[in-house]
């Protein structure tokens, strides 16, 4: 099976963290009841796109927000593999609209750290306040997220990145 994280030339590292669907919902809930144990109340949920978009939307509606957006970022072009900076992409954020409200910034992982920290400036600067989440974080990154289901240093399988691409 070919797996889509991997650039092509690229093998996945054997010894790596595999997330499956039904513990990315469980992972999902019990982040939902951090955020709410905290007393922060979120207004909107704006998700790091790509990889934030799946755990954006089962946080949403975890925490009963139908309010979400997201801010479009590429930098990981593969298994370690990435951009020399994380680069903003169109279609772009509405950040007036996020005037006077609490955001939570969501994403699948804080690797590097520097995505999260790019978003988490752009959004912070248009915001009341700006809280970060994210399934799981490296101990190498430059961010510590507010919330936190996983930490490892392990490569990380998501489910919806599994698998390649459909094409014709």
């Amino acid at each position: 099976m070919t797996i889509a994280e991997a650039a092509v030339g690229q093998d996945l590292p054997e010894d790596r963290e595999i997330l499956t669907w039904d513990t990315f919902g469980e992972a999902a809930r019990e982040l939902a009841r951090e955020v709410v144990a905290s007393g922060f109340a979120p207004d909107v949920v704006i998700a790091v796109a790509r990889g934030g978009l799946l755990p954006a939307g089962a946080l949403s509606y975890a925490l009963g927000l139908k309010a979400c957006d997201a801010l479009n970022v590429e930098f990981y072009t593969g298994v370690d593999a990435r951009l020399a900076a994380p680069q903003v992409l169109p279609p772009f954020l509405d950040t007036d609209a996020l005037v006077g409200r609490r955001v939570l910034v969501v994403d699948d992982v804080a690797d590097t750290g520097e995505t999260l920290a790019l978003v988490q400036k752009i959004v912070a600067k248009h915001c009341e306040e700006a809280r970060t989440v994210v399934l799981y974080a490296k101990p190498h990154s430059i961010v510590s997220p507010d919330f936190v289901w996983r930490r490892t240093a392990k490569w990380i399988t998501f489910p919806w990145s599994a698998l390649p691409p459909v094409t014709a």
